[in-house]
Parts: C-alpha cells; structure tokens; sequence
C-alpha cells in the first residue's frame, strides 16, 4: 500500500498516457487511413436506415478514358477512390499531354499568371479578380487578360457577380462591403451588418441576410441593386448561421435553410419570398452543399454520412413546377456541389478528387492537396465521362464552362491562379 501510494501519481500519469496513445491511433484510423468503418464506431450498422444508396442504385454508368464502360459494384472504388486515381493506371507516367479534352491526360493552361477570386463565365468568355494588381479582367478571343476598367479595388476578399456580369458585390477584411456598376462606372456603400449576398435572375435586385446585434433584429431580405428599398421577407433570428442565401433561377426560392433530422440525415426549407409553404426535403446525410441549373429546374447538392465513410457524394433533385425534392438520384461520385457546375439543364461538370480519404467530409482539408480530375455528366442518360485529367497536380477549387462548351475554366486551390482546359 505504501509503495502505491508513493507512486500512484506516476501510474495515474502513464493510464492517462496510455488511453491517450490509444484514442488518437483510433482517431487516426476512422478519418484518415479509413480502416475502421465510422457506423462501426458509431455503433450502427454499416448502411443504417436513411444512408445513401449503394452505387447501383444511383445515376446510370461509369465511362473511363478509352470509352469503356467501368462496373460499379457498390464498394468504394467509385470515381474519386484510390482505384480510380488515373496517375495508376499503366502507360500513365509515359502518355503524351493531349491539348483537347479528350480521357486522357490533357494540357491545362495558366490563363492568369497571378492569385485570383470571383471568376465568372461573361458573354462566352470568363472574367476574373486578379489578387495581385487589385483589377478586374477578362478573357479575349485568344485568350489574353484585358482590363475592364481602369479602377482598382484593393484587398477585395469576396465578390459576388449580377447574373448580367455588369455588377459586382465587393467586400472588404474591414467589413466594407459595396454594388460597384461597371457600366455606369458607380459605386454603393452597403451596410455592413448585411452578409451571404445573391442576385435576382434579371440582376435588379439583391437579397442577404440582415444580421443586427440583438438576435430579434435577424432578418432575410430583398433589396434593389445599390441598396435602396430594403424590406424584410423571413425572421430567421437564432437560425441565421443555418440560412443561405441563394436566389433561384426560376425566382421561386431566396434561401435555404437545414435543420437536422437525425445522425445521417438533414431537412432542407426552401423559403420563399411571399411567405410561401414551400415543400422541404430530407437529404440523407450532412454538410449540405447546393447548385442550382440555369433554369432553376434541377438541384445538384452533397452530403456524407456514415454510410459513406464520411465521404461527399452528389445527387440531383428535381424541383420543376415547385415539386422541390419529389424525385432525387445519387451520381456516383464523390465530390462536393462546390466542385462542380451546370452547362445546362441536363449536363453538368465536375472536378473529382483522386483520392479521397474517409472521414473527407468532416475534413474537407484532407483534400486540400488532392489532385483532381475532370468529368462530364448527362443527367439524362446517366453516364459520367472521364474527360480530362489534367498535367499538373491541381486541386480544383472552382470550375466553370462557357457557353459552348468548348473551354472549360478552373482555378487551383494551391496557387490561386485560373487555368484553361480545350473541350474543343
């Protein structure tokens, strides 16, 4: 007893140790090498009630780079998973760089040469925030940086465009936020309690959240283009951090709002702006993540769940005639919305991580050095191509395409810069 109590300290201190070393090799198991299942941990089954569905049961075929038409088996070799990862297959490390989008690996162009945020498809063309001179630009014919103004904004931290491009919301790290008009070369200092900005479809309007001090003073509203006329649409009070604004194509939604239903699944409001009963829909799993096509007609979004290992996977619901979230399809791919945009209504792009490590959703950081390849997908018949694997190591933070599909546009998270893929 004596010797116990002479060094219980010292034995208190290593069992501490002990339980320590062993929570952080079963942290390090479940979110990064992927050899325990999280449902496991949990201590659910491995596709519990109200997970995602196996990948048979989700959009169409898989096509690899020669055109042929890959399995899906339901495992975790879906795109985006190691088995996946182009820079595997045989040949790879010997294959020429091909200047047109083509399966294979492609020539990816640095269109910028500096850090830039706020890039948009303009008239065919893609224009763009360059960090490093504080000047907007755009694309010319062959692809060169023209100024289209002669101002400069410095430090812009964020940038959100008018559906015409002929506006810009700007903000600023001091909380400065303003509606510079490049065709009437006139600016409107905003309030800066106003944050998460969208633009109506015809780019008279804007909408935000209206975020007072006192949490009864929280409010969506609607506004004209520099400001004026502001009225509220929804309370949203306490709930104000789980809104997002994102005025819909078809001028039938101002914002989103999730609220949770259960561990692996989420209910998605979709508020209107007349105080409408809008139809909500349970997506199943979380870390929502929406885009909507350019009608407004199709809803792309991304959600992980246990089910999934934590991973992001799409889907697509169809929201035409107000049905919001009547019908929804898995895409067999794991990737995030935010990763992908819509040529039309039925075609979208996508940038798929090679490699994607479980627990990926929860830490999306995971796949900050990920390189990523390019795929297209036809929501109609199904079938997911890989078009590109580009001949750098990117990550892809955001994609774009123009408006004939002929150059696919994105920016790499590393550097920052923007970079011009031939789809044609």
């Amino acid at each position: 007893m004596n010797f116990f109590q002479r060094y219980k300290k010292i034995f208190y201190l290593l069992g501490f140790l002990a339980a320590s070393i062993l929570i952080g090799v079963l942290m390090w198991k479940t979110f990064f090498t992927g050899e325990l299942n999280p449902a496991e941990i949990l201590g659910g089954n491995q596709n519990p009630a109200g997970t995602l569905p196996t990948s048979t049961e989700g959009l169409g075929t898989i096509v690899d780079e020669n055109g042929n038409t890959v399995p899906v088996s339901g495992d975790n070799t879906t795109p985006g998973s190691e088995q996946s990862n182009s820079q595997n297959i045989p040949g790879r490390e010997s294959e020429s760089v091909s200047p047109i989008a083509s399966g294979g690996l492609t020539s990816a162009r640095n269109v910028s040469d500096a850090p830039i945020i706020g890039a948009t498809i303009s008239q065919n063309s893609v224009q763009y925030y360059n960090e490093f001179d504080g000047k907007f630009y755009k694309l010319d014919a062959n692809g060169n940086p023209v100024a289209i103004t002669d101002k400069t904004f410095p430090n812009v931290q964020d940038i959100t465009w008018s559906p015409d491009n002929n506006k810009a919301i700007l903000e600023y790290p001091d909380g400065t936020k303003s509606v510079y008009n490049f065709r009437t070369d006139t600016s409107t200092i905003l309030p800066s309690h106003w944050e998460d900005f969208s633009f109506s479809p015809d780019s008279s309007k804007i909408s935000s959240k209206s975020l007072g001090q006192d949490v009864d003073n929280r409010y969506l509203i609607v506004a004209n283009d520099d400001g004026s006329r502001a009225k509220a649409v929804e309370f949203i009070g306490e709930n104000a951090k789980d809104v997002t604004v994102d005025w819909s194509p078809n001028n039938q939604v101002a914002a989103t709002y999730v609220d949770g239903v259960d561990f692996d699944r989420k209910e998605v409001y979709f508020i209107g702006f007349n105080g409408e009963n809008m139809k909500s829909m349970t997506v199943q799993g979380r870390g929502f993540q929406s885009e909507w096509s350019s009608t407004g007609n199709k809803l792309l979004y991304s959600v992980y769940n246990s089910g999934t290992d934590m991973k992001p996977k799409l889907w697509i619901a169809e929201t035409e005639n107000g049905n919001i979230g009547s019908v929804t399809k898995g895409i067999t791919l794991e990737t995030w919305a935010s990763k992908c945009t819509f040529a039309n209504d039925d075609e979208l792009y996508c940038a798929v991580p090679k490699n994607l490590q479980a627990g990926a959703g929860l830490f999306p950081e995971t796949a900050d050095t990920t390189a990523d390849n390019l795929y297209k997908i036809n929501l109609k018949t199904g079938t997911k191509n890989l078009i590109a694997t580009p001949n750098g190591d990117y990550t892809i933070s955001q994609i774009l395409v123009d408006q004939g599909q002929s150059k696919l546009y994105f920016t790499d998270k590393q550097s920052g810069e923007l970079y011009q893929v031939n789809l044609k």
